[in-house]
């Protein structure tokens, strides 16, 4: 079995595997204050929870993009598994062809999700990573990474609407009773959740116009559940994606 774990600014997702087949996928909050030691406890409690002993893992890989808890949880999952755990980044192997202009800075996750949408849905192809930042990645119909796009996550844009205005405040997020808004609450609502619908399709449609040729297109990330289903265009929602991108990494590194 293959201990998987996605390092992000929100949440840690920490995913089990078992050949092709993902076991369980977990989160918990990301702190840049825990400990190793602490981040021991809570992988063994995951572990626990799904009646999996630690000496059954055979290996171990992450992504981070949270450079400042990455070693903390890196020596945790040594401690528990015993593996020496594979950290993507420059040297490790992707497969991925890379033409931006410094390929190094290419962030983990997004090379994780690159080789998870290839082997998924093919290529020409889009991926959204929607968390605290959207990103949107392309991998072109040669197989390149083209390059990307990052903006604002819709809990970013919330954070600072509601920081910013005085007359705003933070609310809970969830999709409005219609896209006209009675109150304030619905019309923040309204303007969060379907703003960021119109958003990526409209960078959708901006992708095709320029690249010249249509984009499968899948998204990933916390929010993509709420989000994708009111776009218009033909998106798939893959809430595992970045795990099954790490576990193919491992593979092609072990």
């Amino acid at each position: 079995m293959i201990l998987a774990v996605d390092i992000g600014n929100t949440y840690i997702k920490a995913g089990c595997c078992k050949g092709d087949e993902i076991l369980f996928v977990e989160k918990i909050s990301s702190g840049i204050r825990r400990t190793s030691i602490e981040y021991v406890v809570l992988l063994r409690e995951i572990l626990e929870i799904h009646n999996i002993k630690p000496a059954d893992i055979t290996g171990a890989i992450t992504a981070s993009v949270v450079p400042e808890i990455t070693e903390n949880v890196n020596t945790a999952l040594k401690k528990v598994t015993g593996c020496n755990v594979i950290s993507v980044g420059p040297g490790v192997k992707t497969g991925l062809s890379i033409v931006i202009d410094n390929p190094a800075q290419l962030g983990a996750d997004l090379a994780a999700g690159a080789v998870a949408a290839i082997e998924g849905y093919g290529y020409p192809v889009v991926f959204f990573d929607m968390g605290t930042a959207i990103t949107a990645s392309v991998i072109d119909k040669n197989r390149n990474f083209a390059g990307g796009i990052i903006m604002p996550g819709i809990s970013t844009s919330l954070d600072a609407l509601a920081g910013s205005a005085s007359l705003l405040h933070s609310i809970a997020l969830g999709k409005p009773k219609s896209l006209i808004g009675k109150n304030t609450a619905d019309c923040m609502k309204s303007g969060l959740v379907y703003g960021t619908a119109a958003l990526i399709d409209g960078i959708i449609e901006r992708l095709e116009n320029e690249l010249g040729y249509k984009l499968k297109a899948v998204a990933s990330g916390e929010n993509a559940s709420m989000i994708i289903p009111l776009c218009r265009q033909d998106i798939t929602v893959d809430e595992n994606l970045l795990i099954r991108g790490l576990m193919l990494i491992y593979k092609k590194n072990r």
